[in-house]
C-alpha cells in the first residue's frame, strides 16, 4: 500500500438511488482491507431496509439523518458516528434537505456492488420499473432486503429426537 492523495471535490463520483458516492479512498489504495466514500444525500428514505455482509461505519458532515438497525432509531447531526455491523438489518433517511456523510466500510465490497449499480441500471427510469434490476444487482453482492428475511415464527421449533 502506497500513499494516496485525493483532494476536496475529487474522487469518482456513483450517482446510485441514495445519492453521490464519491469515492474518497479505494479498495485498490488499501490492499482490500476497506474503502471511504463521501456522500451526498438527498431528503427523505434511500432504499429500503437491507443487510449487507459487510461492516460500516457514517460520520455526519451536513444535515441530519435518521438510521434505522435493527429496530432501533438513531438520530444523527454533523460530527455523529453510527457503526452498523455486517449482517444487521438497517436503512437511511435524510431529514433536511441533503446530508452530507462519510461511510467507511471494510472490503471492496461496497465498492464493487456501488459500480455494479451505475453500470447495470440505467438512470432516469422510475423505480417501480428498476426495482426488480435493482435487487437482482444487490443479491449479486450477497445484499438482502428486510421483505427477504423469512418470517419469524411465534414459537420455538421442537428439537428432532
Amino acid at each position: 500500500m502506497t500513499a494516496r492523495y485525493t483532494g476536496p471535490g475529487k474522487g469518482i463520483a456513483l450517482d446510485t438511488f441514495d445519492g453521490i458516492h464519491t469515492v474518497k479512498v479505494s479498495a485498490e489504495d488499501t490492499d482490500g482491507a476497506y474503502e471511504l466514500f463521501e456522500v451526498d444525500a438527498p431528503h427523505g428514505p434511500a432504499v429500503p431496509m437491507l443487510r449487507t455482509p459487510w461492516a460500516k461505519t457514517f460520520y455526519l458532515l451536513a444535515g441530519t439523518m435518521t438510521v434505522h438497525v435493527e429496530g432501533e432509531r438513531h438520530e444523527l447531526e454533523p460530527g455523529a458516528t453510527i457503526t452498523i455491523p455486517d449482517g444487521a438489518a438497517h436503512a437511511f433517511e435524510v431529514t433536511t434537505p441533503t446530508a452530507r456523510f462519510l461511510a467507511f466500510t471494510l472490503t471492496d465490497a461496497a465498492g464493487r456492488l456501488l459500480a455494479d449499480i451505475v453500470a447495470s441500471i440505467p438512470p432516469g427510469r422510475p423505480m417501480q420499473d428498476l426495482a426488480p434490476l435493482l435487487v437482482r444487482v444487490a443479491h449479486r453482492h450477497g445484499v438482502t432486503f428486510a421483505a427477504d428475511d423469512p418470517p419469524q415464527s411465534s414459537s420455538s421449533p421442537t428439537p428432532h429426537r
